[in-house]
């Protein structure tokens, strides 16, 4: 545990030099040096994992410094690229930003402890083994939210830099537009997934894992629907209202966690994937609740067209 809490302290400087990257739209590099990155875990887990679960941690706490550093230079380099200016005191904008970070902190932190709790409830009321499954069965959310994370990237900074400027029309067309290709591509990919489960499950991580298909189908489900509500991690942070993602997880997460209890109680690692999917429904419909009183906010404020009125 202590070499595991090492990782995210050392990690914190790579993210911050990846960000001044994103802000000068060189997502080409970002993306290279964040496989490096991966590449170096790899290797240190590979390297690490053959005397133990301790040597492994601690090897990629060692490969996370050689990461950020390296990420570390090419994010130091681009931030020198930046003009220079006259540097002024933050004053009246203080709290505002002190306000900012500290609601996204909270937003973390309410996503990591219902990402930690999930296992843990489940762990308690249905055994260990099915808390294994339940790892197995988490695969199509891991991979549909690491294919979309450089989408999610783009978004982020280009639809920040249209919120700043004014072009709050431009961004929700462009959530408009992600959300109709993330719903055609999930339409393509879930049948297909849902039918290759078993054999999926089988070559990668074995035949005693078979007991996960079920829920992997059903996390699969659930995995559709984050995709295709891709932007709601990003919007919170384009629009300056973390809130929203405490308020958006928040009900997700009570909803969650309960439903693991009892469902995983009765039915096991399905039971908790049935837990997710319900979760994750309940999170597109606050969602859209939160995105429908967004568009009448801007709408009365004179920000965006009126249905049926031209836009900008």
């Amino acid at each position: 545990m202590a070499a595991a809490a090492a990782i995210p302290l050392l990690a914190s400087p790579e993210n911050v030099s990846a960000s001044a990257l994103l802000l000068r739209g060189r997502y080409d590099l970002r993306g290279a040096l964040l496989s490096v990155s991966m590449g170096i875990r790899l290797v240190a887990i590979l390297v690490g994992a053959h005397a133990g679960v301790t040597a492994a941690l601690g090897a990629l706490a060692l490969g996370q410094v050689l990461a950020t550093a390296i990420v570390g230079v090419a994010g130091t380099s681009a931030l020198r690229r930046f003009p220079r200016g006259e540097q002024h005191a933050l004053g009246t904008d203080r709290r505002e930003i002190v306000s900012f970070v500290v609601q996204s902190s909270i937003a973390t932190g309410v996503i990591s402890l219902r990402s930690a709790l999930t296992p843990v409830l489940l762990g308690l009321v249905a055994g260990t083994t099915q808390v294994g499954y339940y790892r197995v069965a988490l695969a199509p959310q891991s991979g549909f939210q690491a294919a979309s994370a450089p989408v999610r990237l783009v978004l982020l900074t280009e639809q920040t830099r249209d919120w700043e400027y004014g072009r709050e029309q431009t961004v929700l067309r462009g959530l408009r537009s992600y959300t109709v290709a993330a719903a055609a591509v999930a339409a393509v990919a879930v049948p297909v997934f849902l039918l290759a489960m078993p054999w999926l499950v089988r070559v990668v991580f074995g035949s005693e894992y078979l007991p996960a298909v079920d829920a992997a189908r059903i996390v699969l489900v659930a995995a559709a629907i984050q995709l295709v509500l891709g932007w709601s991690k990003s919007l919170p942070v384009t629009v300056g209202r973390p809130h929203l993602r405490i308020l958006t997880h928040g009900v997700e997460a009570l909803v969650l966690l309960p439903l693991v209890v009892v469902l995983g109680d009765h039915f096991g690692v399905t039971g908790a994937a049935v837990a997710l999917l319900v979760s994750t429904l309940v999170f597109a419909a606050t969602w859209t609740v939160v995105l429908l009183r967004l568009r009448t906010e801007l709408r009365a404020a004179g920000r965006i067209a009126a249905p049926g009125a031209a836009g900008p």
